[in-house]
């Protein structure tokens, strides 16, 4: 499968107790896209791009955050491991200490965690660790509810796109999806952490509303055995909704 479903399904296993989703589906591009705030410096664990600088002290590269659109232009799901954080300053990476390093090397090197990966030297918001970007994503966040606001704006851009690119839904013309609300998002929490699928390819539409079904499948880190298990669901009714009324323009929620 190796991406082939990226565009069709988001899945979403979420860990709140470590502050990190494992997901399929999102992808570099679109989770910047979807910040509520500019990216700030990147620190580049594991990656393959050419024009970085690079930091004397950690002996690793990194991206100023006015260079940031260079990187967006990137192909990095053909980098394989692509691996980063955010951080605020030059003069932080400066006063980190072996230890701190020692642990930046390791979660680009494993994808795990030693130890919480938020470092007040760097104000560091976010971890992206990815194989095959948009195969598999773990990312950490600092603010969990961070993650909400993202999966709202990712879930619409995705719907938007699929529209573009297939007449796939019937809006008016120039007119693509709002970002669904992070309340909306927020309250498929239990479900996330079981781990769950959002269906954008067997979304339903009437007249009046677009219906996008949601399933619970369980938590995967091999994502062809997730997206097995998932097709398997799709016989069965749907965990969930997340609804779109064209009328209001406003989303809601259908839980079974």
């Amino acid at each position: 499968m190796k991406g082939s479903g990226s565009k069709e399904i988001i899945y979403i296993h979420l860990n709140i107790a470590s502050q990190y989703t494992m997901s399929f589906g999102i992808v570099f591009r679109d989770f910047v896209k979807s910040l509520s705030t500019d990216l700030n410096n990147v620190l580049l664990l594991k990656h393959q791009f050419d024009d970085s600088d690079f930091n004397m002290h950690t002996l690793l590269d990194y991206v100023e955050k006015e260079n940031i659109h260079q990187l967006l232009k990137e192909d990095v799901y053909e980098y394989g491991d692509f691996c980063w954080m955010d951080f605020e300053d030059t003069d932080g990476l400066n006063e980190l200490e072996a230890q701190e390093i020692a642990e930046l090397l390791y979660l680009g090197h494993s994808k795990q965690h030693l130890r919480e990966p938020f470092y007040s030297k760097l104000n560091n918001q976010y971890v992206y660790l990815s194989h095959d970007d948009g195969w598999f994503n773990k990312i950490y966040y600092r603010y969990i509810q961070d993650f909400y606001h993202i999966l709202g704006n990712i879930v619409a851009l995705k719907l938007s796109r699929l529209k573009s690119e297939k007449a796939f839904f019937y809006l008016k013309k120039g007119k693509d999806f709002p970002s669904v609300p992070t309340d909306i998002i927020a309250s498929f929490k239990e479900k996330m952490k079981e781990g769950m699928v959002i269906s954008l390819s067997k979304a339903v539409q009437t007249r009046t509303r677009v219906e996008i079904p949601v399933w619970v499948v369980g938590d995967y880190v091999n994502m062809d055995e997730m997206y097995d298990d998932y097709t398997s669901h799709l016989s069965q009714p749907p965990s969930g909704q997340i609804v779109f009324d064209k009328k209001t323009r406003e989303w809601s929620t259908v839980f079974r």
